[in-house]
């Protein structure tokens, strides 16, 4: 059947993340229609929800895995996070990203003291084939970006928790599908609080390896979609974290590119927020769509690692 997030891996990474990052604020954001909220994710330490789901997978090593070293595939923020995770428990990470990478995540997890190496890659697929393949011939730990229950029951799970916290009675959560961990993990949370809420997917149209899943009823593990400014969502999808979103999505929705760029000017001009272009497909698509899901709504607001060129040249057009 393959894995399952049970409550011991939510409350397992809900202790390390409460310790080593941060318990990011939901705000209302009433610019975005009645009863909006944002899980504002893009103020944790590394910009990204990612540095949850490092915290968590690293935490759970064994101590020969821990000793040696870790291997991971990153489009950048889990690579950041991985590498802020790794120098706060002593793990050594090495992390593959592709050349077209965004500087300010390669920045990161160079200044968070990771091994970086960068691959002539045409996207994400290629870059974990790449990062495996050294994982194995190192003797190294892979860790997923999205691909396993201990990531997912700290990205999502966590974030799920604290959401349900925080704004009682929510009633639709709204949510960035690269490879499916975040929703995965939103969805756990949601069963074992023992409640219900809608839970809606949304990516680029760019690239929708899980929307395209989902309509084909077979996982998508490779996708070579188009480029996007939601670069963090690019890639294939999980068979377990497929699965997981068949049954647990109320809705899979896509945005185009221009919609993204809208939205993430929207946040920076109305709402005051740096949001990369993965963490804006939520925003765009309930700026089109507020209607047509029940309140309280919750968008996850996934990360704010932007490049400063790339937002300066959207605010500028």
């Amino acid at each position: 059947m393959g894995w399952i997030i049970e409550r011991a891996h939510l409350d397992h990474a809900s202790r390390v993340v409460a310790e080593h990052a941060r318990r990011t604020r939901c705000v209302e954001a009433p610019a975005l229609g009645d009863g909006v909220w944002l899980k504002l994710e893009c103020e944790q330490d590394t910009g990204s929800f990612k540095l949850r789901g490092a915290l968590a997978a690293v935490a759970a090593l064994d101590e020969r895995a821990r000793a040696r070293g870790v291997v991971t595939a990153s489009a950048g923020n889990h690579g950041y996070g991985l590498a802020r995770a790794g120098r706060r428990l002593g793990v050594p990470v090495t992390v593959f990203v592709a050349a077209s990478t965004p500087a300010v995540k390669r920045d990161g997890i160079a200044s968070a003291g990771a091994t970086l190496e960068v691959v002539e890659a045409p996207g994400y697929d290629a870059v974990e084939l790449r990062a495996k393949a050294a994982a194995e011939a190192r003797g190294l730990a892979f860790v997923s970006p999205f691909d396993a229950p201990e990531i997912a029951a700290g990205n999502g799970g966590t974030v799920g928790l604290e959401v349900l916290e925080d704004v009682p009675g929510v009633r639709t959560v709204i949510a960035p599908v690269g490879g499916g961990g975040l929703v995965a993990g939103l969805a756990a949370a949601r069963t074992h609080a023992g409640v219900d809420f809608a839970l809606v997917g949304v990516q680029s149209e760019a690239c929708p390896a899980m929307a395209v899943s989902l309509r084909e009823g077979r996982a998508r593990l490779t996708y070579a979609g188009e480029p996007t400014l939601a670069e963090g969502l690019e890639g294939g999808v999980g068979q377990r974290t497929f699965e997981i979103a068949r049954d647990a999505l109320a809705r899979m929705e896509t945005v185009s590119e221009a919609a993204i760029a809208d939205a993430m000017r929207f946040a920076k001009r109305e709402l005051d927020l740096t949001v990369e272009g993965s963490a804006a497909v939520g925003l765009a698509w309930v700026r089109a769509h507020r209607d047509e899901v029940d309140g309280p709504v919750v968008v996850v607001v996934s990360g704010r690692n932007v490049d400063p060129a790339t937002l300066e040249r959207l605010l500028r057009s």
